[in-house]
């Protein structure tokens, strides 16, 4: 998949256009992008993607904006995964949010994006004061010489399927609802930093995963696989948290301990996948008591890849 920062002045060749945040990459956007692969196909030209950075929410109001599923590298990553050719990348600025509604038509979907199809979700708002809607994009696709489609609602279960209502499942603790609303289990993805060393020392060395994430939509302990250190995933268990017994300043931490593991991976990326979620995140009297309760951690940790595997349970105590 090519990745263009910016608006080019003049498309090149034609695309089959879909526009959104794509946070999350849930089941809804992914029907969205299989039916912009079958546009593209039917019309001979590229599936193609315009999404934002940061999110204009975020813009507007960063103190309301919602948590994100996903990171930027993330979301182009899964993007490719379902099919996607080209994805722009636009900067959300005072300066992109002041073009008008049909601006935004003329100047960045036909002549920047040369646009032949375009597909957005019914509540779909774009333009200054979010005054453009589907029926603005309708209204001129005879002059951009472009055809609109409208993407329905998509269910699961009775429920409309959105980032909202995964971010949600997640925040309860609800994994395999968020798993089903996704179409697979949730994952966080960085890199292997160097940390402060405590887990090694407590007994437990720890994988500091380096997150893009500055308000997860989850916290707590939980069952992981990591991806990305060989060609099975390893099993392990995560904390993500804020170290309230430990930490000096409340940022948000992703520390993974990977059973029966001891190998350097600093400087390796690596992908977390959250399986099943323990307990939440709590402080400790003192650093003692928070050994303990990693042992036991640990140990629910294996108990759970056992019985996961159907192997006998092995008792750690």
């Amino acid at each position: 998949m090519r990745v263009t920062h910016g608006i080019p002045a003049a498309g090149g060749t034609p695309v089959a256009l879909t526009i959104g945040n794509f946070d999350g990459v849930h089941l809804g956007h992914q029907a969205m992008l299989a039916r912009l692969a079958t546009a593209a196909r039917e019309r001979g030209v590229e599936p193609c993607v315009l999404t934002f950075e940061p999110h204009p929410r975020e813009f507007f109001a960063p103190d309301q904006a919602p948590t994100r599923l996903t990171s930027l590298r993330e979301k182009l990553e899964l993007l490719a995964a379902y099919g996607v050719a080209r994805a722009h990348v636009c900067r959300f600025d005072f300066d992109f949010a002041r073009n008008t509604a049909e601006d935004f038509v003329r100047r960045i979907l036909v002549r920047g994006l040369a646009a032949r199809w375009i597909m957005v979700g019914d509540d779909f708002r774009f333009g200054a004061r979010r005054a453009g809607d589907i029926a603005l994009l309708r209204a001129m696709s005879g002059e951009g010489g472009y055809a609109v489609e409208a993407m329905p609602t998509v269910g699961f279960g009775g429920e409309r399927v959105s980032s909202t209502a995964v971010r949600e499942a997640l925040a309860a603790g609800d994994l395999a609802h968020a798993a089903q609303l996704l179409g697979r289990r949730y994952t966080i993805s960085g890199r292997v930093t160097g940390g402060d060393r405590l887990g090694r020392v407590l007994g437990f060395p720890t994988a500091n995963v380096q997150m893009r994430h500055n308000r997860p939509p989850l916290a707590g302990v939980f069952a992981v696989e990591v991806h990305g250190l060989g060609p099975q995933a390893l099993p392990g268990a995560a904390s993500l948290g804020v170290r309230p017994t430990v930490a000096r300043e409340p940022r948000p931490t992703l520390e993974v301990h990977l059973l029966d593991f001891d190998r350097t991976i600093y400087g390796e990326h690596v992908r977390v996948e959250f399986l099943h979620k323990l307990r939440d995140e709590e402080k400790y009297a003192d650093v003692d008591t928070l050994r303990r309760q990693i042992a036991l951690d640990v140990a629910n940790v294996r108990r759970f890849f056992a019985e996961r595997a159907g192997a006998p349970q092995a008792h750690h105590g």
